[in-house]
């Protein structure tokens, strides 16, 4: 008689408890889909930008300078842009932000 009322508050504690957990599992599975997933789609995308830059493409950089990549070197972190007529200068491969036109393969 005084056993069937502790039995049921304790059954009842523990099924509110797993409800109280329901809320932020679903903000964190709309934060993965709003956010986090869209980043590291952008992230690949732009992994594969940097990839495939070739001499002669034309470029702007994250600080906003426009240029022709002279140089590309394989395994460098670094390419050669010309900004003006006859000035060079090394840029890191993270820091270029688009490419605005593609040069064309040759044969």
């Amino acid at each position: 008689m005084f056993i069937l009322p502790a039995n049921a508050q304790a059954t009842d504690s523990a099924a509110g408890g797993a409800f109280q957990f329901l809320p932020i599992i679903l903000v964190m599975v709309i934060f993965y889909f709003l956010l986090i997933r869209p980043q590291q789609k952008r992230a690949k995308q732009h992994k594969q930008m940097i990839e495939a830059i070739r001499r002669g493409d034309k470029i702007v950089t994250s600080g906003g300078i426009t240029g022709t990549i002279t140089k590309v070197t394989e395994n460098s972190e670094t390419v050669e842009v010309e900004i003006a007529k006859d000035v060079k200068v090394q840029i890191v491969r993270s820091m270029i932000a688009d490419v605005r036109s593609k040069t064309q393969p040759s044969k």
